[in-house]
């Protein structure tokens, strides 16, 4: 079971009769909408997965879909880019220097720039077009799995300032799959070229950790 609830971040009033609706990352299919009750509660009898919680058409909460999920509105008007639950600001500007090699894919609806391996050229350009076109070239099939681990090494970051090391990435898979999804060596293979330490900060738009050739 997966519920939203919606309130007013002043008055803490609940958002009644409000279509919800969740988007699964994992091949853009949705479920719902779903109007909140008095409580401004919305409920889904979904697994858990990762996603999206899209209120009146707009995009609140993108994440693990698990549990309970608040999202607390100024209104229900306010730009999706102030939504509660989304990744922090991550830098932006060209990383290129004289002599770099770099790559041009297609990312959704604009071009960008790669270095030789799929780091991105400047970190502000990640989207999940970027995602789905580096994942295709890589040859990563983009299950859900794969892309709550991106969304995990993002927020992560967005909150940290840095990225996620071994023991941060276990800690919490262990907490919400199982100590055998969780494990080091079964998220290697999710990420099989380098894990999710190179392939996994690559696709989540993260520059290449220190030392790594």
């Amino acid at each position: 079971m997966i519920t939203v609830k919606l309130l007013m971040k002043v008055t803490r009033e609940p958002l009644k009769r409000t279509p919800v609706v969740l988007r699964m990352d994992a091949d853009d299919s949705e479920m719902g909408p779903v109007f909140t009750d008095r409580a401004g509660v919305a409920r889904f009898r979904v697994p858990p997965a990762s996603g999206k919680v899209l209120v009146s058409g707009v995009e609140r909460y993108h994440g693990r879909l698990d549990g309970d999920i608040l999202v607390d509105l100024w209104s229900i008007t306010q730009s999706g880019s102030e939504s509660e639950g989304m990744p922090g600001e991550f830098p932006a500007g060209s990383n290129a220097y004289p002599g770099m090699t770099m790559r041009r894919i297609q990312a959704g609806d604009r071009e960008v720039l790669t270095d030789s391996e799929g780091y991105l050229v400047d970190p502000g350009d990640w989207s999940e077009g970027f995602v789905r076109a580096q994942a295709e070239l890589e040859g990563l099939e983009l299950n859900a799995e794969r892309w709550e681990v991106i969304r995990f090494l993002r927020a992560y970051y967005a909150e940290h300032g840095t990225q996620a090391a071994v023991r941060n990435r276990v800690r919490h898979f262990r907490g919400v799959w199982n100590a055998e999804k969780g494990s080091n060596r079964y998220l290697h293979g999710l990420f099989p070229r380098g894990g999710p330490q190179k392939q996994g900060n690559r696709l989540a738009g993260l520059l290449r950790t220190k030392g790594e050739h």
